[in-house]
């Protein structure tokens, strides 16, 4: 070991696909066990990289098969193994940075239909995993049909086949149109993962469903982020309806906002605030095609600056642990990706940027796959 080498090892429970591990450093060399496959005698037992076989590749161990090389993205792999779905190294440092686009050309088309959550149908593998998120663009089929609705939305998907995926959004309504690239008339519909949709949390969320009552409960199209205690403000135009949970006007006390808190959260995307809204105006997300020239979606944001609840957040602390957020590679709804930054100000908005590297789904086993990883930086590397 070299003087100024960085070592770092721990374990992580596969996803099934992408599996993200977080490191204090971009290692030059990753080695994996996969304690599940071991035990079970199949699959994907252990896999390695060096930073010089380039990104996405690996040589990995199958029981029973032997050694195996996955070549790195745009290389050749033989047999069943696909190039560049090896290992990864990844830094977030820039706010919604995309993945490449899957676009309509005639060879991608896809197409998503009118259903409570719309589920969209790829020509070509679009190679997302549940968790990610997505943002679509140009969904106007015709001049007067399509689902420009959701154009500009950012949704966590649920991947449910190579080719197919749905999102949290209900497009089994009047003024919706089944969209399909293939048959509409100069159509250039696309959609693309946002690879690092949270950098900084808490941020805004777009509001998919509202359930009004004598509390009221909030569903967003992606990972909110929110803490019980949170404190947040609505920003809700009135073709959404509901609009009595904006923070201003405010009739009682008029300029003082009026804002909620968060007294439970039920999983990523849904969570109840204290504000009594019997007797307030249904939300409504069936919103003409017409309308969306302009049209500005329903949001929930956070107020303020308590997102931690007023914990002091300090990064390896057992005391003051840190948070867990949903950042587009977390497939749970329920426990998100554990951030190694800090120490951080106390009710401060948190520093979600990560660095590490990204377990592919050649190597990743199956779904509460138990992997042991280690990751290496050399100081010398020749």
């Amino acid at each position: 070991m070299a003087e100024y080498s960085r070592l770092a090892s721990g374990q992580v429970v596969s996803t099934g696909g992408q599996t993200l591990v977080i490191t204090p450093f971009i290692p030059d060399f990753i080695a994996i066990d996969n304690q599940t496959r071991l035990v079970a005698g199949a699959g994907v037992t252990n896999a390695s990289w060096n930073t010089d076989m380039g990104q996405g590749a690996a040589v990995l161990s199958t029981f029973g098969t032997g050694s195996q090389f996955i070549a790195p993205v745009g290389g050749t792999s033989s047999g069943a193994l696909v190039s560049g779905t090896g290992f990864t190294t990844i830094q977030a440092g820039l706010s919604l940075q995309y993945g490449a686009v899957y676009q309509h050309t005639g060879s991608t088309d896809f197409s998503i239909s009118k259903a409570a959550a719309a589920v969209i149908t790829t020509t070509s593998n679009h190679n997302l995993t549940t968790g990610n998120w997505v943002i679509f663009q140009n969904l106007a089929q015709t001049s007067t049909t399509g689902m420009q609705q959701i154009a500009g939305i950012p949704f966590m998907i649920t991947v449910l086949s190579p080719t197919t995926f749905s999102i949290p959004w209900n497009t089994n309504q009047s003024n919706y149109t089944a969209f399909n690239t293939s048959t509409s008339t100069g159509n250039v519909g696309s959609f693309k993962q946002i690879l690092f949709p949270v950098l900084y949390a808490p941020g805004d969320s777009i509001i998919s469903a509202i359930t009004t009552g004598t509390t009221t409960t909030i569903v967003t199209t992606a990972p909110h982020n929110y803490v019980v205690g949170q404190e947040v403000a609505f920003r809700i135009p009135s073709v959404w309806g509901t609009t009595q949970l904006n923070s201003l006007p405010n009739a009682t006390i008029p300029g003082s906002p009026i804002y909620g808190f968060v007294v439970s959260v039920t999983n990523s995307t849904t969570f109840v605030v204290n504000i009594n809204s019997t007797g307030f105006t249904a939300f409504n997300t069936n919103i003409p095609f017409l309308s969306f020239v302009g049209l500005k979606f329903a949001q929930v944001v956070a107020v303020g600056d308590v997102n931690t609840g007023g914990l002091q957040i300090s990064s390896g602390s057992q005391l003051f642990p840190s948070p867990q957020v949903f950042n587009g590679y977390t497939s749970s709804t329920t426990v998100g990706t554990n951030t190694i930054n800090g120490p951080a100000i106390q009710g401060a908005f948190f520093n979600a940027t990560f660095q590490g590297f990204v377990i592919g789904t050649s190597i990743a086993g199956t779904a509460a796959d138990v992997i042991f990883w280690r990751a290496y930086l050399h100081d010398l590397n020749t």
